[in-house]
């Protein structure tokens, strides 16, 4: 993509003149297309994933960014297959400017081509770093005390276009990835619109990645989550326990197995918040294995770990809702010798 400005005499266009085509499915993307909205921006096309079954009786439910639009009047196209005819038809259709992608899926080039000015994605993280589906859960699990949101042309291969923007934000030990989420929805809105401005006004200057890498083995990637990835390793350290708790929380949050003599087999518990507990401050039985419980069975419930204690904060056990420890020690008793693992 070498050229980022509006062809000759359209720089000048009003912003309800640029037509823009959005792709997004989550809450995470209806921040920015609703900036776009309210702020003027001529949305001719809005691409989101097919209504899906949910819920128990198995409806079917439209995406966020779908009822969105549908509430502003907006064009709706859900394909199944991106490089359908069909679709592909509608597509060229709309003629947009520019498409702006944000939390959708992997696009093919005869998509991300499509429009003269190209197409960027906002991704949630400080690109080259952490690319991938899920750079908020990582950056959090590995302890990142920074982050932010990217916006970059697409290109062949996933989260490596020439960057166009970057802004930052600290990750302090309150954050959650619920928390981080919601903050990095807010800014990656406002980084959309900066980013259509400047493509508009022709003063956008995207950096190669390869610019910003001086060693490959030092990128960080933000693979998918599965289920299996979230099993708490008790017998690691409490602060790479905490962070992994609170990296996946509230999703898809952090699991582990209740191994009790009142249980006929191990229980799976989720666990959403924990804090790391000063062990001059507990007292703790020695040479006990990592996830061995202790609890009053009124106000709090530690647990071992390889180098210390982790408390733990919010639970939910299987078939129940979520609870804090004092909502769950309420009515529910702790049995001696219990463990997590």
């Amino acid at each position: 993509m070498n050229t980022i400005s509006m062809n000759i005499g359209d720089k000048h266009k009003g912003k309800d003149r640029v037509r823009i085509v959005f792709m997004g499915t989550p809450h995470f993307a209806v921040e920015s297309l609703k900036a776009l909205v309210e702020n003027g921006y001529n949305v001719v096309g809005v691409i989101t994933m097919p209504d899906k079954p949910a819920g128990r009786g198995y409806k079917l439910q439209s995406s966020p960014v779908k009822q969105y639009a549908l509430e502003k009047g907006l064009t709706v196209l859900q394909p199944e297959k991106l490089k359908e005819e069909g679709f592909l038809k509608d597509l060229k259709e709309l003629k947009a400017d520019l498409q702006v992608v944000v939390a959708f899926r992997m696009l093919p080039e005869v998509v991300w081509n499509m429009p003269p000015q190209g197409t960027f994605n906002l991704h949630s993280s400080l690109l080259p770093q952490y690319r991938g589906a899920a750079p908020i859960n990582w950056a959090i699990i590995n302890g990142e005390k920074e982050t932010g949101v990217t916006t970059f042309f697409l290109s062949h291969d996933i989260d490596t276009g020439a960057i166009l923007f970057r802004e930052k934000t600290a990750i302090t030990t309150d954050d959650t990835a619920g928390s981080l989420h919601d903050r990095l929805m807010k800014m990656g809105a406002g980084l959309v619109l900066k980013t259509v401005d400047a493509i508009m006004e022709g003063t956008a200057r995207p950096t190669p990645q390869r610019e910003l890498v001086s060693d490959e083995a030092s990128l960080k990637p933000a693979p998918k989550i599965f289920s299996d990835d979230c099993r708490v390793d008790w017998e690691k350290e409490a602060n790479v326990v905490f962070n992994f708790i609170r990296g996946l929380s509230p999703y898809p949050a952090a699991w582990t197995e209740l191994h009790s003599d009142n249980l006929m087999e191990p229980s799976r518990v989720k666990v959403y918040g924990s804090k790391i507990v000063g062990q001059e401050t507990v007292a703790m039985p020695r040479d006990v294995q990592p996830g061995t419980l202790v609890t009053d069975n009124k106000s709090y419930l530690h647990v071992t770990v390889k180098d210390g204690i982790i408390g733990i904060t919010d639970i939910q056990l299987a078939g129940k809702k979520r609870l804090s420890i004092k909502e769950l020690l309420n009515g529910y008793t702790i049995e001696k010798g219990a463990r997590f693992s």
